[in-house]
């Protein structure tokens, strides 16, 4: 029954941190995105990205084609006779092909000389000026846009891992709700802080409901309000007291309960000192009552601490009395844990 109620369970964030509201009926949507047009870009797909840096250049290469060739026309570059004293605008461009072949040349500063503006056409060398700035300004534009997304600390984020099961055990003669998170580069993370969201259903005292109601949750490093040294995977604890979202929660309630718990780690990373946030999400049937995460730190014989990845999802009874007393429950607990 849990595994097929895990299946339909909605969630606001996936268990990789992506956001899985879908934003619907909007009016005017693209307005709004063409009014942020820096953050749209920056955040289009890659193969979006590289067809609008490639569309870029051969756009305005085409358009300012036209408009050389144009103005040729229009000058009557085209109708002279070989020996006449004419002077064209553009020289040695006598079709669209030509005059795209010296736009491309212009703005890539190519520069072949055999194709060049003679000084008897303002209009052309107004053209030529205008070309360079505006060209200019998109390929700043566009060049910015990939190297942001290179830079985004999306990507770094992506390297911070969370266990994929939440447990309850008690910690310091406390009952704690506990994740792990681990950091999967050599490269440090400071200043972390960990912040959880405890998203359900809720009904205010004047009985009005509300599907999602958010509730910070707190969580600290071995009781404390420090910011952690990220060197090491590390446990975080969040206190299940009077004052917690989760207060009253039991293991006979647990996987009834219809909430969902958004856990969310920032940090600065010490090489770029760019903030980074990641995120996860655990469900009821994510979370493990009477549990406790296995030793995942080793020491080796040349005195270097490793930690074993292999073990980090990996977890164990409680060996807390008030845990092993009610054998039933121990049982009951375990056997649905080897199901899933």
């Amino acid at each position: 029954m849990a595994n097929k109620r895990s299946k339909v369970q909605r969630r606001i964030v996936s268990k990789d941190g992506h956001n899985n509201v879908r934003i619907d009926n909007v009016e005017s949507m693209v307005q709004l995105y063409l009014h942020d047009i820096w953050t749209t870009v920056v955040d289009m797909k890659w193969r979006y990205k590289l067809t609008l840096f490639a569309s870029t250049f051969v756009m305005t290469w085409f358009i300012f084609g036209v408009f050389y060739f144009f103005i040729g026309m229009g000058n009557g570059d085209f109708d002279a006779l070989p020996n006449s004293n004419h002077t064209p605008c553009v020289v040695q461009v006598e079709t669209l092909t030509g005059a795209f072949l010296f736009s491309l040349e212009t703005q890539t500063t190519i520069g072949y000389g055999f194709r060049h503006i003679s000084e008897e056409c303002p209009l052309a060398i107004f053209t030529l000026v205008a070309q360079l700035v505006i060209t200019g300004l998109a390929e700043i534009f566009v060049t910015g846009a990939f190297l942001a997304k290179l830079a985004r600390p999306k990507k770094r984020a992506e390297t911070i891992k969370f266990s994929y099961n939440a447990v309850i055990c008690r910690r310091q003669s406390k009952l704690c709700l506990m994740v792990r998170v681990a950091n999967m580069r050599r490269s440090l993370l400071i200043q972390c802080q960990l912040t959880g969201k405890l998203f359900q259903s809720n009904t205010t005292e004047e009985g009005e409901k509300t599907q999602i109601h958010q509730r910070s949750v707190d969580f600290y490093m071995d009781s404390s309000g420090e910011c952690p040294f990220l060197i090491l995977p590390l446990s975080f604890y969040h206190i299940l007291d009077e004052n917690s979202p989760l207060a009253g929660l039991t293991a006979e309630n647990l996987h009834t309960r219809d909430f969902e718990l958004l856990v969310t780690l920032n940090a600065t990373m010490e090489s770029t000192a760019a903030t980074c946030q990641s995120r996860t999400s655990y469900v009821p049937q994510e979370i493990l009552w009477g549990y406790e995460f296995r030793p995942v730190l080793f020491s080796t014989a040349s005195g270097r601490y490793v930690p074993d990845f292999n073990f980090f999802d990996k977890v164990q009874v409680s060996n807390d009395p008030s845990f092993l007393s009610n054998n039933k429950e121990k049982m009951k607990i375990e056997e649905n844990y080897k199901r899933e």
